[in-house]
């Protein structure tokens, strides 16, 4: 059985300069899985930088793997267009996470790593994984493959599962 590293918490912030799908405009909505686990946003209508701030849960078990997006546009009468793909390792907050328990981090704001973009990411900025108030939280701005243009913002949250102890 895989081991249970605890809970995560996705929040899909912002989209900024999303493409066109429809005639001046998209209805975009993120789709975000996880290994097996799906869950996506609610559309937002005719906007090209919308804003979701809406939180997704997923189960986090080892190995780590992706989180990956896919933006779409909704279509009411055809199949929705893709509006671009992304994904994040989530090796890094992971790492960080086991970090903060060595460290024994609990309260206040503390930096525990830093993520750069490369070729094997989606980064379109650096990225911070900080260790506030006693949650490892990673902020992120990623860039859409396969479009001309668009990144979306998203926060990651682990929440460590309660700590058990065998007798």
């Amino acid at each position: 059985m895989a081991e249970q590293l605890g809970l995560l918490k996705v929040t899909i912030v912002q989209g900024k300069r999303l493409v066109i799908r429809d005639f001046k405009s998209s209805d975009p909505y993120v789709v975000v899985k996880l290994g097996n686990q799906t869950a996506k946003t609610k559309v937002i209508n005719s906007c090209l930088n919308p804003v979701w701030n809406e939180e997704l849960s997923f189960f986090l078990t080892e190995p780590a793997g992706v989180l990956s997006l896919e933006v779409f546009d909704k279509d009411r009468f055809k199949a929705d267009d893709k509006m671009g793909h992304a994904s994040l390792n989530l090796q890094p907050i992971v790492s960080a996470a086991r970090l903060k328990q060595i460290l024994h981090v609990s309260g206040g704001e503390t930096l525990l790593r830093k993520v750069v973009p490369d070729i094997d990411n989606c980064l379109a900025t650096e990225s911070c994984i900080s260790c506030i108030d006693g949650e490892v939280v990673q902020s992120a701005w990623l860039r859409l493959c396969a479009v001309k243009s668009g990144d979306i913002e998203l926060k990651v949250k682990l929440i460590n599962p309660p700590v058990t102890h065998k007798g």
